[in-house]
């Protein structure tokens, strides 16, 4: 049994979800996304929650059905609160700006990297070694948090590059004489 398929996903104040066969369509103050369902799990619309229930005792049933409930609960609450993700920049000279409708980063490369920013996803840079990601969509703004952080990865050494904000990047000892 899954614990997280269990639990009904409640709908939020200021949101109306639709169910309408496999599809729950979700609208919020941030904005309106959809989830197809997958055929193994039934999806019911109930005293307000949306309830999730596989359709039979089978593996790929039972996989579906945890996994379609976080889905639901994502979108949720994407279009209610939104996703941010916050990445640091470590280094000497290395720092982040908007450029238009892009992202500008200076990395140590003998060039700098313009990130186009993708549809539905905000990009802030409060600071030259901060960027804040906001969107609805939470598999987007991971997606784009993790293409920037993947330019320059933090390295163990000195811990220079981009890394997640509170993320602990183990540290190694350098060569000794």
């Amino acid at each position: 049994m899954s614990r997280v398929g269990k639990k009904p996903v409640p709908v939020p104040a200021g949101v109306t979800a639709t169910v309408t066969g496999q599809t729950v369509k979700m609208k919020g103050s941030k904005g309106e996304l959809s989830f197809d369902v997958p055929g193994l799990v039934n999806v019911a619309m109930k005293d307000g929650a949306i309830e999730v229930q596989p359709i039979n005792q089978s593996k790929p049933a039972r996989s579906l059905w945890g996994t379609s409930r976080a889905q639901i609960a994502n979108i949720a609450e994407g279009v209610s609160k939104g996703f941010e993700k916050k990445l640091e920049i470590t280094g000497v000279g290395y720092r982040a700006a908007m450029a238009g409708k892009a992202l500008k980063l200076s990395l140590g490369y003998s060039h700098d990297i313009e990130y186009e920013i993708p549809a539905g996803i905000t990009i802030a840079t409060p600071k030259p070694t901060e960027i804040t990601i906001s969107g609805i969509n939470r598999q987007q703004v991971g997606q784009v948090a993790a293409e920037i952080r993947e330019y320059r990865g933090p390295e163990p050494y000195k811990g220079k590059g981009v890394k997640y904000a509170g993320e602990f990047i183990f540290r190694k000892e350098g060569k000794k004489k």
